[in-house]
């Protein structure tokens, strides 16, 4: 990477673009989030059985490309779409678009990000704030 965790440029997910009414912005703790997210039924593509996060070689064929892609974008420090959060069946985090954003800022050990979350689980997203 050219520059570091705190030189990273985020822009608005366009999948909330034009819905400001129903979504919000917060910075969460990384960390937490990551552990909330291991029991989404999802997870098991990215992590490893103990919760890292696996590398890109043993990443299935359909997420290298988007874990790559984000890596460049690191790189060349072209801005990332901010991932979008929201709550699951199992009270758990999950997350929605923007996951190999995420996840490769997670595995360079980034430890807070913005992100777009529902302004109607503004309350359960309370642990997770820095």
């Amino acid at each position: 990477m050219t520059g570091a965790l705190s030189d990273l440029k985020f822009i608005a997910n366009p999948v909330v673009s034009g819905r400001d009414d129903r979504y919000t912005t917060i910075t969460i703790d990384v960390p937490a989030v990551l552990e909330s997210w291991r029991i989404s039924l999802f997870s098991y593509e990215w992590l490893r059985p103990d919760g890292q996060i696996k590398a890109l070689a043993e990443l299935p064929a359909q997420e290298q490309p988007r874990r790559q892609e984000i890596e460049d974008r690191l790189k060349s420090g072209n801005p990332l779409e901010m991932p979008v959060l929201g709550i699951g069946l199992m009270e758990n985090i999950e997350i929605g678009s923007g996951r190999a954003t995420f996840l490769t800022l997670a595995a360079h050990g980034c430890k807070a990000l913005p992100v777009h979350i529902p302004k109607s689980n503004a309350k359960e997203f309370d642990p997770f704030r820095v």
